[in-house]
């Protein structure tokens, strides 16, 4: 038997990650992570910032390999669903527009000499925010 006082994380190791945050209070995470056997498998991870300021709220998915394809399928299915059935109308692009109007204001601002930015979230194109880039989970919704 294997004594795992703290010194193997190995099950934990995040090999990938990404991050989406989503408004002002709620990030996304996409790890990939390791087994001990070398064996992969993706949380997904949201991540909220509680009402009273005090912390965040995490909800974690785990999502195995053998889960993938149909996991994917019906994601997708579902997302056209809404996409063409329930809201046909909508501009799904209008968030992705403002991303992209924010990340040019920020680039503009820092090519001006602005100095310890960095990018903004789309809902704030208008003001550029002096934001640490985070990496840790924990922390990342802070700014």
């Amino acid at each position: 038997m294997e004594n795992n006082n703290g010194s193997d994380k190995r099950m934990n190791d995040s090999v990938y990650s990404q991050k989406f945050r989503a408004g002002k209070r709620r990030t996304y995470f996409f790890d990939v992570r390791s087994t001990r056997g070398n064996d992969y498998f993706i949380t997904l991870t949201e991540s909220t910032k509680r009402t009273d300021g005090n912390g965040f709220d995490k909800h974690k998915l785990f999502l195995y390999k053998e889960d993938f394809n149909e996991f994917l399928s019906l994601l997708n299915q579902t997302i056209d669903h809404v996409k063409t059935e329930l809201m046909p109308d909508y501009d799904y692009d209008e968030f992705a527009k403002r991303r992209a109007e924010a990340q040019k204001a920020w680039e503009e601002q820092k090519l001006n000499g602005g100095e310890n930015t960095a990018p903004v979230h789309y809902s704030t194109v208008s003001k550029i925010a002096d934001a640490p880039e985070e990496d840790n989970h924990e922390d990342v919704d802070k700014w």
